[in-house]
């Protein structure tokens, strides 16, 4: 049974003439008379009654047609969407850690395309989580940081998810808050004057491990934690509950406004301040899309633009 015997039979059924059915399919009768007889012999029914004034489904023939309709119908739908003419829209997607300058990548590089045609994702989500987008290729290109705390543990998740990591930048940690905060005229902040305010950091999921966590220092003894699984819930508590966080420091301005500040991190004995290498992650041995070797750059050119003070390309 072939797909074009299956339309031979739905088109004779609708022109109720083979000779009509001939014409509207563009081959000659004697070979949709065989192809048909082929179909019935293979099946052990006859699908039709001829007579002289036409053919009419038989028994069988009105059952096997509501299957060979339903099946046939499928495959056109693939054909719409997959098909050289298709409707299908080309994917492309980017899991992040909470990182404003990936979001402001993604829009640089989105700008660029016809949207209509194209389904795009930003997922800004848990580090377990970009690893594992980027391993199944749910999304083609990964954002997160290394440093000495979680290098090891990373770059082995990494080597077992089949992916590689490439980094773009480095930075020395940072202190984020909003610029009402009473220690925003800071020149620099060091981890005893945090003490009394709560340390925000992004949700990593049950029993995550410490390598997991998007602000470095994650091992330390925080007096007050609040942990938030969104940028704009922890945007919130930092206005609200005079938080902060400790991260790259590299802030879009145009996405995230200019009510925050990154105030350089200061380090001690006790807490010593870490370099981040902010990358990205691809599974090893494929090669980019259009779209992703351009957010590639936009990413690269966001990094250069940002408003972090020491970041290194």
């Amino acid at each position: 049974m072939t797909l074009n015997q299956l339309n031979y039979v739905i088109t004779i059924a609708e022109q109720g003439s083979i000779n009509k059915a001939a014409q509207q399919l563009y081959i000659s009768q004697p070979s949709l008379t065989s192809a048909v007889r082929e179909l019935e012999k293979e099946l052990g029914i006859v699908l039709f009654h001829r007579s002289g004034k036409g053919v009419t489904l038989t028994n069988d023939g009105a059952e096997f047609l509501l299957y060979a309709r339903q099946l046939y119908g499928q495959y056109e739908e693939i054909l719409d969407k997959y098909g050289k003419n298709g409707s299908l829209k080309k994917k492309f997607g980017v899991s992040a850690q909470h990182y404003s300058f990936a979001v402001k990548a993604f829009v640089d590089m989105a700008k660029q395309f016809d949207m209509s045609k194209y389904e795009f994702a930003m997922r800004e989500t848990r580090t377990a989580e970009v690893i594992r987008d980027v391993s199944t290729m749910k999304s083609e290109i990964g954002v997160l940081y290394l440093s000495d705390f979680n290098r090891k543990s990373l770059e082995k998740l990494l080597r077992t998810a089949g992916l590689e990591f490439h980094p773009l930048a480095q930075c020395r940690a940072y202190v984020y808050l909003w610029k009402g905060h009473p220690l925003a005229g800071q020149a620099a902040i060091s981890f005893d004057q945090l003490a009394e305010y709560p340390c925000l950091a992004f949700e990593q999921g049950d029993n995550s491990a410490f390598y997991l966590a998007e602000e470095i220092l994650s091992t330390n003894e925080y007096p007050k934690i609040i942990r938030a699984n969104d940028r704009a819930t922890m945007l919130n508590l930092m206005v609200g509950l005079n938080g902060y966080t400790l991260c790259s420091g590299i802030i879009s301005q145009e996405l995230n406004g200019d009510d925050f500040a990154a105030i350089p991190f200061q380090d001690d004995e006790e807490n010593q301040n870490s370099v981040m290498e902010i990358g990205y992650v691809v599974r090893k041995n494929t090669f980019l899309s259009k779209m992703g070797e351009l957010y590639i750059e936009a990413l690269k050119e966001s990094l250069k633009n940002s408003d972090s003070k020491d970041t290194q390309l």
